[in-house]
């Protein structure tokens, strides 16, 4: 018999991070803005009845913004980690292991737990999350993940479940089923729902009426590990132990265009560092660092021009030093003069455990450097992100982000920490 799986979604989960810290963004339409303060990519309830979608211009939207006082704020994505790990904090006690699957959704592993009415189980979660948070939550329950996604769904969409829908019960399950769409089950993309559709299979019910075979070659091994999920058989457990990564990507658009080498290296030599910091994090080891920038591909009027170079990492490394000089290397070599770049990262590929990454013969004795990074890793994690960088990185950093409305670092800069007077 299976253990019971959980998934708690938080609710337009930026927006809920931002309300928690400015009571005056409560009950009032809100937005929040992508990387450069490009599109729309959390709404509120009140922002989405405006028929604001999900990844709108926000140039397209100044005369809405303007006409209905929608709030917008840039993203912070330090707030936002900062209170997923809250989220988990209030999680603990209520699960016996839990999965991260996103910034805002978290799978939870209930065994343990079956014997208690797992409803009331989930509302009390949710009523604690709220309590140490303030951020609204909707739960679903069922034995397998793709089934627990559909049941959070139908907990979001369906007033009726009151925020917790329990899967487990088959008359309520297939109910469910029948009138899900099939092209938002989780892990069915535009093609294979085509695919489905020209097949008559419409619904999760119909795709879990699926002969398995059938599915397999219409959507691989994936489509057929779906429909047994949607059986009520797990395709895996809950993953206690991350799966290793294959590659690594640090990539951004600028603020401003840059135009001079100096100015695309100083951007470089940022995503490098950041790079190298989440190689150690993971305790990996780069094996091949990829440099890439181009110009903006939504503008073919003005002249364009994409640059990227790879290079072999020999010795395997997640030094940051190291990485930027291999970015340097990279990008003297395929930049070129006369035009203006709005992209740039760093890829990084062939990764492996530190411990098990191939000595070479002649390789230098690392520790000084080790104890570099990690006093280096210290200072930013003590103080924020990019408070000790390279030379290299300049001053002016024109290449930085546009985040003009973003709000205060509440809960991670001691100069930005709320004030409360009584």
């Amino acid at each position: 018999m299976t253990s019971p799986i959980a998934l708690i979604d938080c609710n337009n989960y930026y927006v809920s991070c931002e309300r928690a810290f400015d009571a005056s963004l409560v009950g009032v339409p809100v937005i929040v803005l992508s990387n450069n303060d490009g599109c729309a990519i959390a709404r509120s309830a009140e922002a989405k009845a405006l028929g604001i979608k999900m990844g709108d211009p926000a140039h397209h939207l100044r005369d809405l913004i303007r006409r209905h006082g929608i709030q917008v704020r840039s993203s912070n994505y330090t707030l936002y980690g900062d209170m997923q790990r809250r989220v988990l904090a209030a999680c603990q006690a209520f699960v016996r292991d839990f999965e991260i699957y996103s910034i805002d959704e978290i799978f939870l592993d209930l065994a343990g737990f079956d014997d208690r009415d797992l409803v009331d189980h989930a509302h009390r979660l949710r009523a604690q999350v709220l309590r140490w948070t303030t951020i609204p939550t909707c739960v679903g329950i069922a034995d397998t993940k793709t089934l627990a996604k559909l049941a959070n769904a139908a907990a979001k969409k369906q007033p009726r479940f009151g925020g917790v829908a329990d899967l487990r019960d088959e008359r309520l399950r297939q109910d469910v089923m029948r009138a899900f769409p099939v092209s938002d089950v989780w892990g069915v993309g535009k093609a294979t729902a085509l695919k489905l559709a020209a097949l008559g299979v419409t619904t999760a019910a119909g795709l879990r009426d699926m002969p398995m075979k059938q599915a397999r070659g219409v959507g691989t091994v994936v489509l057929e590990r779906l429909v047994a999920e949607l059986r009520g058989i797990p395709a895996d457990a809950v993953e206690a132990v991350e799966p290793q990564r294959k590659g690594m990507a640090v990539t951004r658009s600028f603020g401003t265009p840059v135009t001079d080498f100096d100015g695309l290296m100083g951007a470089l030599s940022q995503y490098a560092l950041r790079a190298g910091e989440k190689l150690r994090n993971h305790g990996l080891v780069a094996g091949r660092l990829t440099a890439f920038f181009h110009t903006n591909k939504h503008k073919p009027d003005r002249p364009q021009y994409a640059g990227s170079r790879a290079v072999t990492l020999h010795p395997m490394t997640s030094d940051s030093l190291e990485l930027i000089a291999a970015a340097r290397r990279c990008a003297e070599r395929a930049w070129r003069d006369g035009y203006a770049y709005t992209k740039a990262g760093i890829l990084l590929d062939d990764l492996m455990a530190s411990a098990d990454r191939p000595r070479t013969l002649f390789e230098a004795d690392t520790e000084k450097r080790d104890r570099l990074m990690a006093a280096l890793d210290e200072v930013n994690e003590r103080f924020g992100t990019f408070t000790a960088v390279t030379a290299g990185q300049g001053f002016k950093r024109q290449w930085r982000l546009r985040s003009e409305m973003r709000s205060p670092a509440w809960t991670t800069r001691i100069d930005e920490v709320p004030t409360v007077r009584a």
